[in-house]
């Protein structure tokens, strides 16, 4: 049997996502936050149509990933925490540290594909979503995520990240994006100190406002610490958690949000006022 937590990779990733989404689908169902403008299913068969097409991808071209890049690392020793000897020495410090380092990088990846035009003519994709619930937080174009695994992997390689810190990360990644783009919302009282820690649902739905000033903000997807660190956290909406309006300008249709096909294409077209 093997012992390598990478062997187990696809279905701790497999389990840990269907588990999440359940729950996030189920509490959706029960306490929404707001109104759907558009059929949920149309969207849905989007953008859980690119979780298939983006899975396909990455297996087909990057089929190791950051969790290969990583055994590579270990094998031959490679990297600033094997360096330093942190894996074996303190091997559940290491861990911390990892996930520490490469959500920060994720909060830098993120701000990235806002600044710089070609990466946002990709992560548009995401934005153009004119609602906001679960399956908006895996709703991405597969270039984007080609780009994101190829920085996770230079990361993972460079700092000598261990596997299992990877899937770790990884799990927590996929976990928070579903999370904190849920359409619910925590109890008024709970909600300030939770965002104190981690990203919630009315932080992180301010940066899918169609103000510009928002959308560049609260780019974190799991700590929320990286925003309020490097000045662009933005608490509250203009208009309020309920009067904030979801999507972009540019595409504020639902043939914008739908199908498939269109979301593939979007970064290829000129935007118009409606498509």
């Amino acid at each position: 049997m093997p012992t390598e937590p990478f062997a187990y990779e696809v279905w701790l990733r497999l389990g840990a996502f269907g588990l999440m989404l359940l729950l996030m689908l189920s509490w959706e169902q029960l306490a929404p936050k707001r109104q759907a403008k558009i059929s949920k299913w149309r969207r849905w068969r989007a953008n859980f149509g690119l979780v298939v097409v983006n899975t396909l991808v990455l297996r087909l071209l990057i089929p190791a990933g950051a969790v290969g890049a990583a055994a590579y690392a270990q094998q031959h020793q490679f990297g600033l925490f094997n360096s330093f000897q942190l894996n074996q020495a303190l091997p559940g410090l290491a861990i911390v540290i990892a996930v520490i380092c490469l959500d920060a990088i994720i909060y830098w990846q993120h701000r990235l594909f806002h600044r710089i035009p070609l990466l946002w003519r990709l992560h548009r994709v995401h934005h153009a979503d004119i609602d906001f619930d679960v399956s908006t937080g895996l709703r991405f174009h597969p270039l984007e995520i080609i780009i994101s695994m190829l920085i996770k992997i230079i990361a993972v390689l460079a700092l000598g990240i261990s596997p299992l810190a990877v899937i770790i990360f990884e799990v927590i990644l996929n976990a928070s994006s579903m999370f904190n783009h849920g359409n619910v919302a925590l109890p008024r009282r709970i909600e300030p100190w939770v965002r104190k820690l981690i990203v919630t649902q009315d932080m992180h739905r301010i940066h899918h406002s169609r103000a510009q000033v928002e959308t560049d903000s609260n780019f974190g997807f799991n700590l929320s610490i990286w925003d309020r660190l490097f000045g662009s956290y933005t608490a509250r909406a203009e208009k309020g958690p309920d009067g904030l309006e979801i999507g972009l300008d540019e595409y504020p249709s639902e043939a914008s949000s739908t199908p498939l096909w269109q979301l593939l294409k979007i970064p290829f077209t000129k935007p118009k006022s409606d498509l």
